[in-house]
């Protein structure tokens, strides 16, 4: 369950803040503001149907993920290729997730 929400949402959170971003840096249209809140509301949803059994955990887990979707993002959406020390340190935080995840408890 986990490799489809936290991915998901990770794409929402992205998107939402994206939108705040592009309105007060890059002067897009405010209309984009409730597209971002839309989606940052749609990302909560989402990591809340985490399978955790405790909130934490699962933010700390996703946060891994959600770095690895950010510079997904910056190739894909801004047009950025990360380098191997972008690529490095999301290797390492996927793997901090991927234990905090599947690690017996």
């Amino acid at each position: 369950m986990a490799f489809i929400l936290f991915p998901l949402a990770a794409l929402f959170e992205i998107a939402g803040c994206f939108a705040f971003w592009a309105v007060w840096r890059q002067g897009a249209h405010p209309a984009w503001l409730g597209l971002g809140v839309l989606s940052l509301v749609g990302f909560a949803a989402l990591l809340a149907l985490s399978p955790s059994e405790a909130a934490g955990r699962a933010f700390a887990a996703y946060g891994g993920v959600y770095v690895a979707a950010s510079l997904a993002w910056l190739w894909c959406v801004e047009g950025f290729r990360p380098d191997r020390w972008d690529m490095a340190g999301a290797a390492l935080c996927v793997a901090g997730a991927l234990v905090i995840l599947f690690a017996p408890r």
